[in-house]
């Protein structure tokens, strides 16, 4: 069954970059957008980026624009989320997120990783 497992979540002080990995399996990977969520303790959830299934097409949070790239790697199955500068706000939980358009509530959805960015 499709699965996507998250990686590369920590702690950071603020000013600094991690860069989170998503593994993807069991779907088509090359025919799907890939998505990355985030939610903050006592926040709604909220789509950070997204890049369409063939890579032409990237979204950006207006909070996250200029210090946020996402990519993805067709021949390995990946996904990233590099993230630079990074500030308090940015804390919370990140979900990688998969369906064959960049949508709302994607179909398929990892189980998240802790960032926190704090001194």
């Amino acid at each position: 069954q499709a699965q996507l497992v998250e990686s590369g979540g920590g702690l950071v002080p603020p000013g600094g970059s991690l860069r989170l990995s998503c593994a993807a399996s069991g779907f088509p990977f090359d025919n799907y957008a890939i998505a990355w969520f985030r939610q903050a303790p006592g926040k709604d959830r909220e789509e950070v980026s997204c890049i369409t299934h063939g890579g032409g097409s990237t979204h950006y949070a207006d909070s996250v624009k200029g210090r946020f790239t996402i990519s993805r790697d067709s021949a390995t199955k990946m996904a990233y989320l590099q993230m630079n500068i990074l500030n308090p706000e940015d804390t919370g939980i990140y979900y990688c997120a998969a369906d064959q358009a960049c949508r709302e509530n994607p179909r398929y959805w990892g189980t998240g990783t802790q960032v926190t960015v704090s001194s």
